[in-house]
């Protein structure tokens, strides 16, 4: 698949077939993410990659936008490392832009993904790290349910001349 296909192709699936994904595809995903740029190059980031299904089914029943994640495969949860970088507004970005590659390349193992946010919010933040029992550095950004799509959807046309200015 050409890159500028999976930019248009990739959608927010919410629907998955109840099939595990493989921890190797998982971990894949995971280097992708690694792979992202970062401020100052500090790739200041933590991955959980999270197969246990009580987990996902806890997340699911606690967060509010977290429904697909009862039939997804798997999920992959993105974390700045605080202790590597004290400012918060760069671990979200970091952290989002690993996100990025990481649901592109899902595309590439024929997965789908959907996007949970957890930062800003502060009760998501304590939600999610209660649930994992993350360490104080971490601070989780998004969780990511990967999975196989039980669903298709169509592309949209997003281009919108308008909100482009040349100067």
């Amino acid at each position: 698949m050409e890159l500028k296909d999976a930019i248009f192709k990739r959608r927010s699936i919410r629907r998955f077939k109840e099939k595990p994904v493989e921890k190797h595809i998982l971990m894949q995903l995971v280097k992708y993410g690694m792979y992202a740029p970062t401020a100052r190059n500090t790739r200041s980031w933590h991955f959980y990659i999270v197969s246990n299904r009580d987990k996902l089914d806890e997340v699911a029943k606690k967060h509010p936008y977290a429904g697909m994640l009862k039939t997804a495969g798997g999920a992959i949860l993105v974390c700045g490392d605080k202790s590597i970088e004290p400012m918060d507004g760069y671990l979200a970005l970091n952290c989002a832009n690993a996100c990025e590659n990481i649901m592109l390349g899902a595309l590439e193992h024929n997965l789908g993904t959907c996007w949970i946010a957890v930062y800003p919010r502060e009760e998501r933040i304590k939600l999610i790290s209660g649930i994992f029992s993350l360490p104080e550095n971490h601070l989780p950004i998004a969780l990511l349910a990967v999975g196989y799509p039980d669903e298709e959807k169509p592309i949209p046309e997003r281009f919108e001349k308008e909100k482009i200015s040349i100067v």
